[in-house]
C-alpha cells in the first residue's frame, strides 16, 4: 500500500462545519417562556461567570493568550513554520507541503508499528483509526471549545489519527536518526522539531499514549520520546516516575523536564503586602546584570549537578563569609530555537486554566536580570554557563531582554538566592577586598610586582634592623 492511500483518505474525511441552528427557528406556543429584558440578561451572564470552575491542574490546547497576541513577532514566535498539528491551524494552504511529510509519516508508522498479527496495512489503519473514534468525547475535551467547534466527531477522529501517528513515527526517527531512510531534508526536520513545541500546534498527549498502547510496542515508543525531549533539551533527564501525573501534551512534558521536580511547599508569610511594591521588601535587588556583581566578588558557576533550569543557588567558598561568594547556575544553550520555545512555555504558564508556579517565567526573568549588555553573555560564556549558537553575544543580549519583556515571575521563586546576592552585594568589605583583588591581582604580572615588592620591603627592613643593631663579632 502506498502512502498515496492515506491521503485519499483524508480527502474522503474532510473537515466538516456544524451546522449551527438559526435564531428564532421553530414556532411559538403555549408553554414558552417570554423573552428576558436586557437587564436579566446582564444579570444571568454574571451568574454563570460566577459559577464558572477557577484554574485546573491540567489546561485545554487552546490559543496563545490575548495578552501576546499583539507581540511584535508573535507570527515568528507562535505560529508553525512548517507543519501544522491540531485543529486550530489545519487546512492552511502554506502548509501543503509539511502535510505531504505528515502522511507519509503517518503511513511509516503504521507501517512499523501497526499489529500486524496476520492483517493487512488497511486493517491496521480501521484498527488504530477505531480506537480513537471510541475516544473521541476524550479527546475532544483535551482542547477548548472554540477550537474544535469547526469539526464533527469523523473529521476531528481522523485528524488526530494521522497527526498522532505522524508525530510519533518523526520522534522515533529523531531518536534513532532514520530521516535519511524517508528522504526528509535536515532542514525540514530541524523546522519541524520547533514547531511540535508551539502552544497552538499541540495535541493531547492522552492521544499519544493510545496510539502507543495499541501499537504493541508501546516501551520502545516511550523511551523514543524521552530520548527526543533530553535532546531538546541539551540537558540529562529523568524518565517519568510512577505516580507522577502524565503530561497534558509534549510542550507540557517539554516543561517539566526542563524545570525538574517542583520545591517543597514553603509555609506562606503572614504578611499581606502587595506583591507589586517593594515597600520594606528584602529581596530588592540592587545589582543590574553580571558586570556588577563580578564587580562586586562575586563569581559565576556552572552547575555540575543537574541542569534543572530550578537549580540555582549561591554559595561561598569553605562556607565561610568573608570568601568569595558563587551563583551556581544550570546551563543553557542559546540557538534559533531558543527563542519560540520558551516564548511558548511562556505562552502556557499563562493560560488561564493552568495551574502552575511560573517556573519558566521565573528562570527567564531572573537571567533576564542578570543579562543587559554582550559583556555579561561574555562571562556567562567564559564561566561555561551559556553556549552562544545564536551568533554574537550582542544578539543573545538582545534575546533575553526581548522576551523577559512584561514578565510576571513568582515572588518566592529564588527568594533565598536574590537575598544571599544582595548581602554579599551591600557588603563593603567584601566589596573592597573585591575591588583590590581585581586592581591588584587580576594577572600574572601584578602578582609578580606585588610580591618583588613586598621582597624589597623585607630587605630593607632587615637591613634596616642590621643598621641600628648590628650583630656583635
Amino acid at each position: 500500500m502506498e502512502p498515496q492511500h492515506i491521503v485519499s483518505i483524508e480527502e474522503h474525511h474532510s473537515r466538516k462545519v456544524v451546522g449551527s441552528i438559526e435564531a428564532g427557528e421553530g414556532s411559538s406556543g403555549a408553554g414558552q417562556h417570554p423573552p428576558a429584558t436586557a437587564m436579566e440578561e446582564k444579570i444571568e451572564m454574571l451568574k454563570r461567570a460566577g459559577t464558572q470552575p477557577g484554574a485546573v491542574e491540567g489546561a485545554k490546547i487552546q490559543k496563545v493568550i490575548f495578552l501576546l497576541r499583539d507581540h511584535k513577532s508573535f507570527v515568528k514566535y507562535f505560529e508553525p513554520r512548517v507543519v501544522s498539528l491540531g485543529p486550530m491551524h489545519h487546512g492552511n494552504p502554506k502548509y501543503h507541503l509539511g502535510e505531504m511529510y505528515k502522511h507519509k509519516l503517518a503511513y511509516e508508522f503504521v507501517k512499523q508499528f501497526g499489529c500486524n498479527d496476520g492483517n493487512t496495512l488497511d486493517d491496521d489503519i480501521n484498527y488504530l483509526h477505531g480506537k480513537i473514534k471510541k475516544e473521541i468525547k476524550q479527546l475532544r475535551g483535551c482542547f477548548e471549545e472554540e477550537v474544535t467547534k469547526n469539526y464533527d466527531d469523523e473529521a476531528l477522529a481522523w485528524m488526530l489519527f494521522v497527526d498522532g501517528c505522524a508525530i510519533l513515527q518523526y520522534i522515533f526517527c529523531a531518536a534513532k536518526n532514520k530521516f535519511e531512510e524517508l528522504n526528509i531534508k535536515n532542514d525540514s526536520v530541524a523546522f519541524a522539531q520547533q514547531d511540535l513545541f508551539l502552544l497552538e500546534n499541540q495535541v493531547p498527549y492522552r492521544l499519544l499514549k493510545l496510539l502507543m498502547r495499541y501499537s504493541g510496542k508501546e516501551e520502545q515508543l516511550r523511551n523514543s520520546i524521552e530520548s527526543f525531549i533530553q535532546n531538546v533539551n541539551y540537558q540529562q533527564t529523568e524518565q517519568q516516575k510512577q505516580g507522577e501525573r502524565d503530561p497534558i501534551h509534549l510542550l507540557d512534558l517539554l516543561r517539566t523536564r526542563l524545570l525538574g521536580p517542583p520545591p517543597c511547599p514553603k509555609a506562606k508569610p503572614s504578611s499581606s503586602r502587595c506583591p507589586f511594591t517593594h515597600q520594606e521588601d528584602q529581596d530588592w535587588q540592587t545589582y543590574r546584570n553580571v558586570q556588577e556583581l563580578k564587580a562586586a566578588g562575586i563569581h559565576l558557576k556552572r552547575n555540575k549537578n543537574n541542569s534543572y533550569l530550578r537549580n540555582i543557588s549561591f554559595t561561598r567558598r569553605f562556607g565561610f563569609d568573608f570568601y568569595s561568594g558563587y551563583l551556581c547556575l544550570p546551563p543553557i544553550t542559546v540557538d534559533d530555537s531558543t527563542a519560540p520555545k520558551f516564548m511558548n512555555l511562556i505562552a502556557y504558564e499563562m493560560c488561564l486554566d493552568f495551574e502552575n508556579d511560573f517556573g519558566v517565567s521565573s528562570y527567564i526573568s531572573f537571567l533576564d536580570s542578570l543579562i543587559d549588555e554582550a559583556n555579561d553573555v561574555k562571562y556567562l560564556r567564559k564561566a561555561r554557563v551559556l553556549h552562544n549558537f545564536l551568533g554574537s553575544d550582542q544578539e543573545v543580549a538582545e534575546l533575553f531582554n526581548a522576551i523577559g519583556t512584561d514578565l510576571v515571575p513568582n515572588a518566592e521563586a529564588y527568594k533565598d538566592v536574590k537575598i544571599q546576592i544582595q548581602a554579599y552585594y551591600e557588603s563593603k568589605w567584601l566589596t573592597w577586598m573585591a575591588q583590590f583583588r581585581q586592581d591588584h591581582f587580576s594577572n600574572p604580572w601584578t602578582i609578580i610586582a606585588f610580591l618583588g615588592v613586598l621582597l624589597v620591603l623585607a630587605l630593607t627592613s632587615v637591613q634596616a634592623w642590621f643598621a641600628v643593631f648590628p650583630a656583635k663579632k
